[in-house]
């Protein structure tokens, strides 16, 4: 793909990785392979490697810029979520360390970290027992076009990251700052309906 995209354009000016997908719950229930081991490898090691493939290039151009599409489960992990939120804060640590080592050579580094999107990623999630009490509300969700915006936007505007919908970046003060009232939030949540599964 990097040597393709070489071939015909001559220069890579920026990389979005957005390859992943979820397998949502109890972790006692996900499969060591299909599950966990799957989706470490595309979620996490899949934007490592096309990160590192693309480098040469931008540092020979000394330009580029790669944006790494994350989640705001890479700042507050809710229960069902391990591994995804495993991999998600991978991303996170990626990028901050990757933004830092490539500045000086002029390649920016962002993430981007949305809330819930009603996209391809719900197909994905696979068959599971747990069940949630409430979902997401409308207004703190995100559309895909929203997403692709702001894509648009970290583009033309290099920066280290972007929340969307903005709001969410509360969440993250929340879990940061007060994580007793995200932990019981969550649990709230959740936990009810583990103790029904285990019975």
């Amino acid at each position: 793909m990097v040597k393709s995209t070489i071939d015909r354009y001559g220069q890579i000016d920026i990389l979005f990785n957005n390859a992943g997908f979820g397998r949502v719950d109890w972790l006692e229930a996900l499969d060591p392979i299909q599950d966990i081991e799957r989706q470490i490898t595309a979620d996490l090691l899949g934007v490592i490697w096309t990160a590192r493939a693309v480098l040469p290039q931008m540092y020979k151009q000394r330009s580029g810029h790669i944006i790494n599409m994350s989640s705001i489960a890479g700042w507050a992990a809710p229960p069902l979520y391990s591994i995804y939120s495993a991999a998600k804060f991978g991303i996170r640590g990626f990028t901050e360390a990757l933004r830092r080592e490539t500045a000086p050579l002029g390649v920016h580094v962002s993430a981007i970290y949305p809330g819930s999107s009603p996209t391809e990623f719900q197909k994905h999630m696979g068959e599971n027992r747990a069940k949630k009490r409430f979902s997401t509300p409308e207004w703190l969700r995100v559309t895909p076009e929203e997403v692709a915006q702001g894509v648009v936007d970290l583009a033309r505007r290099p920066r280290r990251s972007l929340f969307l919908p903005r709001i969410m970046g509360l969440s993250v003060f929340i879990n940061s700052h007060f994580p007793g009232l995200s932990d019981r939030a969550q649990m709230k949540a959740f936990a009810p309906y583990h103790e029904q599964d285990l019975k």
